[in-house]
């Protein structure tokens, strides 16, 4: 049931940019080799067919450990994760936790917490931490990508801004989920999509990828470090982490529907985000390459 993997060739290809958020530069010449990716996120029914065959049990759906979170009352150590709250009218964009609340029992059966709708099978699947990505890659034979290999298939063979060129809606097209309409309070859908949308609702990048860019930020195996430097990837020989360290940020590659010009101008292949191995969110997701 696993996602259909697409072959790319190895090749060399200008990482980064100068032109949005410094955490992107330098621009530098990258290598990769030979590898393959998964055409689509991985959606809640593959998600859900791990679980069903291991008993697979998320970061989300486990208490929190009161060691790793000091000072946490012990009546928020539940079970839980962040979910997206549209505001009632414009905020101060420099403070998240006006649009991001904690739901106690949201997980990735039911995205927005237990008394809201279940996740959507044919939709990327969503709060999942980084270990529960890596280990669903491992059960499916595959493992996550870094993020060059990353951003070397979100391009596509294309060397500009977006992943399908300069211009970010060209002709008029809406290329990829984002948000449409003002961050946080008034968003009009892509496509009628206000929150994730089904896998390859959008086009597909020039190397016949989906959903590269927008509906959801993608685990990789690179730890965020601040500016492009040599950076501490998760060996691919190696058994995934089976507990986060929240003091350890990894990279997340491709924006998502929460992606706004004028806060989260990230949906572009060389943008890139930090984000805490514990995170479960209603916007990360992920999907898996193979060597």
């Amino acid at each position: 049931m696993a996602t259909e993997l697409i072959e790319l060739p190895g090749g060399t290809f200008r990482m980064g940019s100068t032109a949005f958020y410094p955490e992107e530069a330098p621009v530098h010449p990258t290598t990769v080799a030979a590898f393959a990716i998964e055409k689509d996120p991985v959606t809640t029914a593959q998600f859900g067919a791990f679980v069903e065959a291991t008993g697979y049990v998320t970061i989300a759906e486990r208490p929190m450990d009161p060691e790793l979170y000091p000072g946490v009352d012990e009546a928020d150590l539940v079970p839980g994760a962040l979910v997206f709250r549209p505001t009632d009218g414009p905020v101060d964009l420099r403070d998240w936790r006006q649009w991001w609340d904690w739901a106690p029992g949201a997980n990735w059966r039911h995205p927005f917490g237990p008394d809201r709708d279940p996740a959507a099978p044919d939709h990327p699947v969503v709060q999942v931490a980084y270990p529960d990505a890596a280990a669903y890659a491992a059960w499916a034979g595959r493992r996550l990508p870094t993020e060059a290999e990353w951003e070397y298939a979100a391009r596509g063979g294309v060397e500009g801004t977006y992943a399908w060129g300069d211009e970010v809606t060209p002709g008029g097209q809406l290329m990829a989920n984002t948000w449409q309409g003002r961050f946080p309070y008034r968003n009009e859908g892509a496509l009628g999509w206000r929150g994730t949308s089904p896998v390859g609702s959008f086009p597909a990048n020039g190397f016949g990828l989906s959903d590269m860019i927008g509906n959801v930020w993608e685990w990789t195996t690179t730890r965020f470090t601040g500016q492009h430097r040599p950076a501490a990837d998760a060996p691919a020989c190696c058994p995934p982490p089976s507990d986060p360290d929240p003091m350890v940020n990894q990279v997340l590659k491709g924006g998502s529907h929460l992606c706004a010009p004028e806060y989260c101008h990230r949906y572009r292949p060389a943008a890139r985000s930090p984000q805490s191995q514990d995170s479960s969110t209603t916007h990360i997701g992920f999907r898996c390459v193979k060597s």
